[in-house]
């Protein structure tokens, strides 16, 4: 099976990621160092959507597998 052009799990991780380090980069330029807590707070979400976008590759991954196997068990 062919994999498609367009990932739209790779888009949002690449898309949270980016947006999660602008915002530190602004927090940090905006607050000066009371941004610290701030921070860490965005770096928290970034690793809690990363961890979620990595369950959902996994899920299909494995969906894929088990439709996969099942059509080769029907042949």
């Amino acid at each position: 099976m062919a994999k498609p052009a367009f990932d739209i799990l790779r888009a949002l991780a690449i898309a949270s990621q980016a947006l999660g380090f602008i915002v530190i980069i602004t927090l940090e330029t905006l607050l000066g160092d009371t941004a610290r807590p701030w921070q860490g707070l965005t770096l928290a979400l970034m690793v809690a959507v990363a961890l979620g976008i990595a369950l959902a590759r996994l899920y299909r991954r494995n969906k894929r597998r088990k439709q996969h196997m099942a059509q080769q068990h029907d042949e």
